[in-house]
């Protein structure tokens, strides 16, 4: 039986459109649309109180940003950024480029396009996310973009260095200091200072995601991003405070982020419980974590590990860590997941910061249908095809011609029978007519 100790609002009602949002939104991509770089530049001044001559960072202004860092900050912004380039090569290695001959004369293919141009957005507000600049700029060039942007905002009036030097190493070819609504509309629209791109990625706050979803199908975008998921499943082989850890770790990303605990054991439940409690007295963001707990954390208990199984694909959880004697089984049953995090010596803060994996992962039970940021999602996958003899031609063309004809489609059809005509020496057959099957 699955039964609940602690139950958070509906996530559902709180992923809903705020109509506020959308219609701000709306105001704000017309308005650049139509006055361009004077519009980007009144929004910044507004919500970000930031004017510089120009927004895009000269390389004096980077070398200055590096320079600011120590050589200690910038080791280990080397170290995650090789981690990350690595796996996303391993990605990209495994994407092969196919040719095949089908059938004699017909060969079928399909290869790995680059994207040409992607705009990256780094969050810079209360947290300087640093971290996606590694997730979405070195694996847009691992891809083979050509051309990627990275913006940011101002960090307390001025370029975050850690921010500026982490979109730089890893590749950016464009950096902006511009944020927010503003900042995602100029990339994807255009400006007469700012070439558009092609597809937009990275996370953001409400208003950024908003604009991300209006603006998809004039451009791509990497995912539609809610706040913050995490789902911990639990047995006895762990205790309350690694659970609490784990939970609050991910809940102090804002005050609308659900942390789960999934279990199979009431007595951990109401350890983690009170370990929660206990460390939201000296955490020093449970300003923000307390409030997200008490709206949206949830213990859920179960009986047996099958109805954990059911009730996490059911949660689809952005991110699962699963802390049980078997994680494995967890690995080779669980279907809906935005990344798995196996066994206690790992953890989120590890995908998040480090490890290799990207963090930009699906929320609010996207993960049904698709996975997180990869070198493939700025991969176009192209199919082409080559017939090579006459026989083929025309063999394919008698099919088409059929097939065409079944639909009403006379005009495909006589793509089909020219073909005919011409590579299977039938020069008698009729226009607009279906090719009668070949005597054997």
């Amino acid at each position: 039986m699955i039964r609940y100790l602690k139950r958070g609002r509906d996530v559902q009602a709180r992923a809903n459109d705020d109509v506020a949002v959308r219609n701000t939104v709306e105001g704000i991509i017309r308005d650049i649309e139509a006055r361009g770089d004077e519009a980007v530049r009144e929004y910044s001044r507004k919500f970000d109180n930031w004017d510089p001559q120009d927004f895009r960072l000269s390389r004096p202004a980077i070398e200055r940003a590096m320079k600011s860092l120590s050589s200690g900050e910038l080791d280990d912004i080397r170290f995650a950024q090789a981690q990350v380039r690595n796996f996303a090569r391993i990605q990209r290695e495994s994407m092969l480029d196919v040719e095949v001959e089908t059938r004699p004369g017909v060969f079928l293919g399909h290869r790995h396009i680059p994207l040409n141009a992607v705009g990256c957005y780094i969050p810079g507000g209360k947290y300087p996310l640093l971290a996606s600049a590694h997730m979405s700029v070195l694996t847009a060039k691992v891809a083979g973009v050509k051309r990627v942007v990275a913006t940011a905002p101002p960090f307390h009036g001025e370029p975050h260095p850690a921010i500026v030097a982490a979109m730089h190493m890893a590749g950016a070819d464009e950096i902006l200091v511009l944020g927010g609504v503003q900042a995602v509309v100029a990339m994807a629209v255009g400006t007469s200072s700012i070439a558009p791109v092609d597809m937009l990625v990275g996370p953001g706050n409400m208003f950024v995601a908003e604009a991300k979803r209006q603006l998809f199908g004039r451009v791509g975008i990497d995912l539609f991003a809610g706040p913050t998921e995490t789902l911990v499943i639990a047995d006895e082989s762990v205790d309350g405070e690694i659970c609490a850890v784990d939970l609050l770790g991910q809940a102090e990303h804002g005050p609308t982020s659900p942390a789960v605990l999934l279990t199979d054991s009431e007595a951990l439940a109401h350890a983690t419980m009170a370990e929660v409690e206990r460390q939201l007295k000296i955490l020093p963001t449970a300003e923000i974590a307390a409030r997200s707990w008490a709206e949206f954390g949830e213990v859920i208990v179960c009986d047996t590990r099958e109805e954990m199984l059911q009730k996490a694909d059911e949660l689809a959880s952005e991110h699962v860590q699963v802390m049980t004697r078997d994680p494995d089984w967890f690995l080779q049953n669980m279907t809906n997941y935005g990344a798995l995090f196996l066994g206690p010596r790992t953890n989120v803060a590890f995908g998040d910061k480090v490890i290799g994996t990207n963090h930009t992962l699906p929320t609010n039970k996207a993960a049904r249908y698709t996975g997180g940021l990869w070198v493939g999602k700025f991969l176009k996958t192209c199919t082409f095809q080559h017939v090579t003899t006459d026989a083929a031609s025309a063999e394919i063309g008698e099919y088409c011609s059929r097939l065409c004809h079944m639909e009403n489609f006379a005009g495909h059809g006589e793509q089909a029978n020219i073909r005919v005509r011409r590579y299977g020496n039938r020069p008698e057959l009729p226009w607009y007519e279906p090719v009668a099957a070949s005597q054997p």
